[in-house]
């Protein structure tokens, strides 16, 4: 079937509390200005705050202190602070590479950007298990709902020219919208869409998606979707309603969501290897296959299943480690051609409190480290030990993804792997933790001799900028 997303619709701790303080100090030098304006289609997303500035005006928006656990808004900061000494990618390279010894798990690939260099981009075991091809830099992986970082940009690259405003309403762009609340349809906006704010429970129909429902079925069916509260007002992650921007897409650009993504940001920023839908990752040179759990020390490898592909804004996205990269530096500001500053600084800003992402055991990275969480646009915002970092994840059967960038550092870091172990995710935490100089905390369970990489200069991030070598989204 032929639809707009696509060619193919398929007790108080002391520790935790000084880095509360020093985080809200630091953000609170900014007068908690949240910078959603840009150009002539500068606006405000906060209820509270329902007039637009006049067109033309480049002011940034007043935005209060948030009260629902998320972090405060802050721009970009004017200088990138130098990573803490010993930051070292050989380090990270080598547990990467002890991940797949012995098919812990069978292939994975990260990349970790710096100052708009590509440290290290590189594919650590195999493709597939029944028939095994190394990963390499351009083996492209499904990235889930990392994805979603790809909608709110393509929104916001619109915006910025005026083509459509975050406070857009929806209904505006599909008439037939109709939700269970009189009137609730009307209130939804462009910007409610992209931070899971249009007052539905959380993961609406994904169900029905794993059954294989199609999407704009699912959409007729959110006339009869139990509410949680109007649009605006609540939190919940959605893949159906998220979708929805890729009909405003559409209808605003012309363009299918999928063409809308590849001429505006695929092709202009190297993506070369990126793709959307199966018709794309099986058209690959080289892809790598979904793993599943075979017994309690093996593992099978998969067809991808088309499900979550039908919610391409969601959930679509294919691609490689070296595509990833590209798309980190873009987002650390190195690629203004393609993403300006004020843009980032929108998509980057955290709209709404997300207070269930700081959660898990007690010695958990996001337990230890998360002190206010939030969401943007197509983007999460945490606090990191007081330090702000971007990210998303991603999972999806037989694959998994995390990504980063922390602005004050201008750090980026990305990992893909081809199967269902959560074992990768704790790269993410150990390389935040070396880059801002935190110690003591093994998140990683793998043994590596750290002597192997000592230098005579450890004031300087380490490594070969190398190119080659070996369920629900979230």
């Amino acid at each position: 079937m032929i639809g707009p997303q696509g060619k193919h619709t398929q007790g108080a701790d002391p520790m935790k509390s000084k880095r509360r303080t020093g985080w809200a100090w630091q953000l609170g030098l900014v007068g908690m200005l949240m910078p959603l304006a840009l150009g002539s289609a500068a606006q405000v997303l906060d209820r509270s705050h329902d007039v637009a500035p006049r067109p033309g005006s480049e002011g940034m928006a007043q935005f209060p202190r948030p009260t629902d656990g998320r972090p405060d808004p802050a721009p970009p900061p004017p200088s990138a602070t130098p990573l803490a000494p010993g930051f070292d990618v050989r380090q990270f390279e080598a547990m990467a590479q002890a991940l797949v010894a012995d098919q812990r798990i069978p292939g994975l690939a990260m990349a970790i950007v710096h100052n708009g260099r590509v440290l290290s981009a590189r594919g650590y075991g195999i493709t597939d298990v029944r028939a095994a091809e190394p990963v390499d830099s351009h083996t492209v992986f499904r990235l889930a709902s990392l994805s979603k970082s790809f909608a709110g940009t393509i929104a916001g690259v619109l915006v910025s020219e005026g083509t459509m405003r975050w406070d857009s309403k929806v209904v505006d762009y599909m008439p037939g919208l109709r939700m269970s609340q009189p009137e609730a349809a009307q209130r939804i906006t462009v910007a409610d869409v992209l931070s899971h704010r249009v007052g539905l429970p959380r993961h609406t129909y994904d169900r029905d998606i794993e059954r294989g429902a199609d999407y704009l079925s699912l959409v007729q069916n959110l006339s009869s979707a139990p509410m949680s509260c109007a649009p605006g007002d609540c939190y919940g992650y959605q893949n159906v309603a998220f979708s929805l921007v890729g009909d405003v897409v559409f209808a605003t650009s012309g363009q299918f969501f999928n063409e809308a993504v590849s001429r505006r940001l695929f092709k202009p920023l190297g993506m070369n290897d990126a793709s959307y839908g199966l018709e794309g990752i099986q058209s690959s040179p080289r892809w790598a296959k979904p793993h599943v759990r075979a017994g309690r020390s093996g593992w099978t490898s998969l067809m991808p299943k088309p499900t979550y592909y039908r919610v391409a804004p969601a959930a679509g996205v294919n691609a490689s480690i070296s595509d990833m990269a590209q798309w980190l530096i873009a987002h650390t500001g190195h690629r203004p051609d393609v993403l300006p500053a004020p843009l980032l600084a929108t998509l980057h800003s955290p709209i709404v409190g997300t207070p269930g992402e700081i959660r898990g055991g007690a010695g958990s990275w996001r337990r230890q480290r998360i002190n206010a969480a939030g969401y943007g646009l197509g983007w999460r915002v945490f606090d990191y030990a007081g330090h702000r970092v971007v990210f998303h994840g991603g999972a999806v059967q037989g694959y998994r993804g995390v990504m980063a960038v922390v602005p004050e550092h201008d750090l980026g870091l990305v990992v893909l792997w081809n199967s269902e172990s959560s074992l990768p995710t704790a790269l993410l935490p150990t390389i935040l933790d070396r880059a801002m100089g935190m110690r003591g905390q093994q998140w990683l369970n793998v043994d590596i001799d750290e002597s192997m990489f000592a230098s005579d200069d450890d004031s300087a991030p380490s490594g070969p900028a190398s190119s080659n070598a070996m369920a629900r989204p979230d």
